[in-house]
């Protein structure tokens, strides 16, 4: 395939799509093996899942690692602005020509069988990670954990459970419960977990799997905490007090992330310097993110611009929580959501902290929530909301009225990567 791009085969990928997607491991059991179960050649592994903060998570612990001179492998997903975002070689993002040859041998490994776009790019990266030396291995689970296509490994070296919430009920269950029954499947028999504060019916499902597998837990709140205080970073744990600098991402819910990371740099025998680069070196993109630069800027150098890729109404409720944080200064939200996603629970915690909302239809996205209807669910739920064709049109009219405006573009990472591509 001389001269194909990366991109000209992940269209290929997209044909092999199966018409009904029954969750299971096998495609991905089947693939592997065809590339001879480059899963038992990695690096020690730690499996990352969650509803919230998984992603976060994960770039904390690579900062903490690579601060200690580690060098490491990251998997994550979805990409903002390109694919080779989700794959991570060795602290490095994968090349386009690597990427290229990868997913060009996992395409005829697959030899024309069905397999989910999800499933064969992560045997790719899975694949390219088993090829180049590191020290560790970081996956971020796509969707649940069970039978995601990361659960692949029948020991990994931790794993880690974040914030649990309702999220993806059409895949995962209809209660906090049973989601988390979805997420604590990355756990195994004899390796040690770590657990974030949870709600109690998450916790008592993840706690009980735990017992039956004799997997050691690290429960935030009983083995370790972290929180905020004097706006710093105050993390304890059973081997004594650490005073950090804040995260450098915005919010709250930032420092649990930080000390989620930190425990498992502890928990591995890595000492204070490593500990500190979890908040100060962390970087990840459209997490409350404030934009420098780019076509929207231009066009509006007066104007405070944001990008916000959570999608679901805990994510609101850390992202209202967020605005409180910032100068007094009238917000005004650019809001563009999956038509698979809660719109009411999303907007609801918003209100307070919003001037006005104006309802984007995603560009692009067969999936995207139509631009009327997100206005109407923001009218619903008491905002003044109007809705626009573009984000610049958007843009445009909220600065008619004031041209200092803060803008908060919301509402998903598909979004979000459409931003990022034009002004990251």
């Amino acid at each position: 395939m001389s001269g194909t791009t990366s991109d000209a085969i992940l269209a290929r990928m997209m044909a092999l799509h199966p018409k009904i997607i029954d969750l299971t491991l096998d495609r991905v059991w089947r693939l592997l093996e065809a590339l001879g179960n480059p899963q038992d050649d990695l690096p020690p592994v730690i499996h990352i899942a969650g509803t919230n903060g998984k992603g976060s998570t994960q770039a904390m612990i690579r900062a903490g690692l690579e601060g200690a001179g580690q060098r490491v492998h990251a998997y994550t997903s979805p990409h903002l602005a390109r694919f080779h975002e989700r794959i991570r070689v060795a602290g490095l993002l994968i090349t386009e020509d690597a990427l290229t040859d990868i997913l060009d041998e996992c395409y005829v490994a697959n030899n024309d069988e069905t397999i989910t776009y999800f499933e064969i790019t992560t045997c790719a990266a899975i694949l390219a990670f088993a090829r180049t030396p590191a020290d560790y291995t970081l996956l971020e689970v796509g969707l649940g954990g069970r039978v995601d296509a990361t659960n692949v490994f029948a020991k990994p070296a931790l794993t880690i459970i974040t914030p649990v919430s309702f999220d993806h009920p059409q895949f995962l269950g209809n209660t906090v419960a049973e989601i988390a029954g979805e997420k604590a499947g990355i756990l195994k028999r004899g390796v040690p977990a770590i657990i974030t504060r949870q709600p109690d019916d998450a916790m008592e499902v993840i706690e009980a799997r735990a017992e039956r597998l004799g997997a050691p837990m690290l429960v935030q709140g009983q083995h370790w905490d972290a929180w905020e205080e004097r706006g710093r970073l105050i993390y304890q744990d059973e081997t004594g007090l650490l005073d950090l600098p804040p995260p450098a991402l915005m919010g709250a819910h930032q420092f649990q992330n930080a000390g989620t990371a930190i425990t498992a740099l502890r928990h591995f025998g890595f000492g204070a310097d490593a500990c500190k680069a979890v908040p100060t070196n962390v970087t990840w993109a459209a997490r409350m993110q404030k934009l420098s630069h780019g076509p929207l800027i231009d066009a509006a150098p007066d104007a405070e611009f944001w990008l916000d890729g959570g999608h679901n109404a805990a994510c609101a409720g850390t992202l209202a929580e967020t605005l409180t944080r910032l100068p007094k200064r009238p917000t005004h939200l650019i809001c563009g959501m999956l038509n698979t996603k809660d719109i009411s629970g999303y907007l609801e915690p918003l209100v307070p902290h919003t001037a006005s909302l104006t309802a984007i239809s995603i560009p692009d996205e067969v999936n995207t929530l139509p631009a009327p209807v997100t206005a109407q669910a923001a009218t619903d739920v008491g905002m003044d909301a109007d809705e626009a064709d573009s984000v610049m049109s958007a843009v445009q009219a909220i600065l008619e009225n004031q041209s200092d405006a803060r803008i908060l573009i919301c509402g998903s990472l598909y979004l979000a990567g459409a931003i990022l591509r034009e002004n990251g």
